[in-house]
């Protein structure tokens, strides 16, 4: 099979897209989703998305790690999603999309950038050493003093790996704060297995636990990334997070084709 991608990346969270209006794609195949994602013999990503028709929205996102395995939500995918969505002409400036935790919706700036709607966050679990939410993935959010010397590989999957969580485990995160809005994190990420240059659940998730433990009275927060900046904006109603939107850069890196 000759496959046609396009690579997309986000503030360095970078991803195969497939347009699969055609229903080609053998979305069973694990080892074909591991392969194209691998840097090394294939094209190279953090994961791996198909673009779908949807009865009901613009678009349905299918969306896979780079281990092979469809996986939850992806905050950066989705919003590269959107971008590839626009140049493939299917979208405007205004964007609703089906992922596996719901309905999105997003808009597209001139400038690329993109603002994606993420789901509510009902629940946000404070304990002494860190705290645990959930922003369509589930997330490890944990305080560092020194986080640039930290070795996120080996700590991430240790935590992850615990059983804290399980086998399903969790994506976890180190955070410092920089000033009353913005934060610097790190990421490890289950699936990819592996520190990510972004995560955008996790900026997301990290944006909201530091509302919620009082590091910061603002509902737009900076979140530097190891690949750029992020920002996240919400409301809160009650206990809830709502209206919660994920905003950054998602550009075009190149398009080509692979013997598969």
């Amino acid at each position: 099979m000759q496959l046609t991608f396009y690579k997309y990346e986000g503030t360095g969270n970078d991803f195969v897209m497939v347009d699969n209006r055609e229903q080609f794609f053998p979305k069973d195949d694990i080892q074909l989703v591991k392969h194209l994602c691998d840097r090394r013999f294939g094209i190279g990503g953090d994961g791996l998305i198909l673009l779908e028709n949807d009865a009901e929205a613009n678009f349905k996102m299918v969306y896979y790690n780079s281990d092979g395995n469809p996986s939850s939500m992806c905050g950066n995918g989705g919003r590269c999603l959107v971008a590839f969505a626009k140049s493939l002409g299917l979208i405007e400036n205004k964007a609703s999309f089906i992922a596996i935790d719901g309905l999105h919706h997003a808009t597209i700036a001139e400038n690329g950038i993109v603002s994606l709607e993420m789901s509510d966050v009902n629940e946000v679990k404070i304990y002494p050493e860190y705290v645990f939410l959930d922003t369509g993935s589930p997330h490890h959010v944990q305080m560092e003093v020194d986080l640039f010397h930290l070795d996120v590989k080996a700590i991430g999957s240790s935590i992850r790996n615990s059983d804290l969580y399980g086998k399903a485990g969790s994506n976890i995160n180190f955070v410092k704060q920089v000033s009353e809005d913005t934060f610097a994190i790190r990421t490890y990420e289950r699936g990819v297995e592996d520190e990510t240059l972004s995560c955008g659940t996790g900026a997301t998730a990290v944006a909201i636990a530091m509302h919620a433990i009082g590091k910061t009275p603002n509902n737009h927060i900076g979140i530097d990334v190891q690949g750029g900046k992020l920002q996240v904006a919400f409301e809160k109603e009650g206990s809830t997070y709502t209206k919660v939107m994920l905003i950054g850069p998602a550009t075009f890196v190149f398009k080509g084709t692979i013997s598969c």
